[in-house]
């Protein structure tokens, strides 16, 4: 049986010299998503890891995802108008080219609160948008947004994220993941860009499942993140598209790896123990074929990263026992 990865995100909750101590030989990659960094932060993150560990880091790049930019979080009612522009006191759209893409009509699902707004005029001139909420819900800076419907363009890397792989390659960090992977051409040019490095590719868009018998020939390693997947091909779906990922991954007769990330251990953000739920959720993942389970929130902000790493550890081990009786 092959090892299976112990993957997870570091943050504020996590990123000090005691918890990194702490994990020595129970984790195998450290992530770090650049969705949340600055460069000098990424920079000042990787030399004080390598300082006090010697955990592998995974440079998390933004890749193809539409954000929020918003100073200061604001609660809108059902009906609520808002306006999209380029100034710090209004909502703002990033990457920058996203807002002149948008046509009147468009609906966006922002975050996860289900917040849906819909745009409601356009001023090309001064480059400003008016949407209406469908349904209220919280905006709150750099969160996820869904295009519902049709699709913009996107690069697949930001320019942050090209920065950060500079930043990876000076600091010798071997370990990338690329975000919103799309299509075959994506998996290509990460390759190129990042030869010779170990690579994830993430799956969380309609696009790439539809690609994904393409992307398994190019790619060796994939992370499918069921929180932005879900999104895309509605809650429902997630666990069906997820069994056919494995299910394609098994016909293929390729020996590549496959990750699964969101809501393993969602309750002990704030909890100190898992839900019923959230256990069989993990070793279902793992009798699926799961080659590593990714923490995300639990480790970053969560109240018990270190308590949701050993429940991890806890679950692999009885699967491997039980698989060996």
């Amino acid at each position: 049986m092959k090892r299976i990865r112990r993957i997870i995100t570091l943050g504020p909750k996590s990123l000090n010299k005691s918890f990194l101590i702490l994990i020595r030989n129970k984790v195998d990659l450290l992530r770090l998503n650049m969705s949340h960094l600055n460069i000098k932060e990424l920079k000042k993150n990787i030399l004080f890891i390598k300082k006090h560990c010697s955990i592998p880091i995974c440079i998390d790049t933004e890749g193809a995802q539409i954000r929020t930019k918003i100073v200061r979080e604001k609660i809108l009612k059902k009906g609520q108008e808002i306006k999209i522009s380029f100034s710090k006191k209004d909502l703002s759209l990033y990457p920058n080219n996203v807002q002149e893409q948008l046509k009147i009509n468009d609906i966006l699902n922002v975050g996860f609160d289900n917040l849906f707004i819909k745009i409601k005029s356009k001023n090309v001139r001064k480059n400003f948008l008016i949407a209406k909420t469908i349904s209220g819900g919280k905006v709150e800076n750099n969160k996820g947004v869904h295009l519902l419907k049709r699709k913009i363009k996107l690069n697949y890397l930001t320019d942050k994220d090209i920065k950060a792989i500079e930043v990876g390659k000076k600091l010798k960090i071997n370990y990338y993941a690329l975000s919103f992977t799309n299509t075959l051409q994506d998996v290509i040019n990460f390759n190129k860009m990042l030869k010779n490095k170990f690579k994830i590719f993430k799956i969380e868009t309609s696009k790439a499942v539809k690609n994904f018998s393409q992307l398994i020939k190019a790619g060796d390693n994939f992370l499918i993140d069921r929180g932005d997947l879900s999104k895309d091909i509605s809650l429902e779906k997630t666990p069906i598209i997820q069994r056919k990922i494995f299910q394609i991954k098994k016909k293929s007769k390729l020996n590549k790896e496959i990750y699964i990330a969101t809501n393993l251990l969602e309750s002990m953000i704030s909890n100190n123990s898992p839900t019923r739920g959230e256990i069989n959720d993990i070793y279902s993942n793992l009798e699926m074929g799961a080659n590593g389970l990714v923490l995300a929130a639990e480790t970053a902000i969560g109240k018990n990263p270190y308590s949701s790493i050993q429940y991890i550890n806890k679950m692999i081990k009885i699967f491997i026992k039980e698989k060996k009786n």
